[in-house]
């Protein structure tokens, strides 16, 4: 999974950017579950690249007021 830039972010509209913002927040979780009950997640660093890019969309949604 590619990170998204928040360039790319600015250029969805609404719809786009709560779809894939509920999509990430979704995914974060089932990675948190995983490691939670003692599986190894299958990429180390997949967990913070997902805060990561629910972060940037959070910035960006509060920029522009989406």
């Amino acid at each position: 999974m590619e990170e998204m830039k928040a360039k790319s972010i600015r250029k969805m509209n609404k719809e786009e950017i709560e779809k894939k913002y509920a999509d990430l927040r979704e995914e974060l979780m089932r990675e948190r579950g995983i490691s939670a009950m003692g599986g190894a997640p299958p990429s180390p660093g997949k967990i913070e690249s997902l805060r990561r890019q629910i972060a940037r969309m959070e910035t960006v949604m509060r920029e522009s007021g989406k």
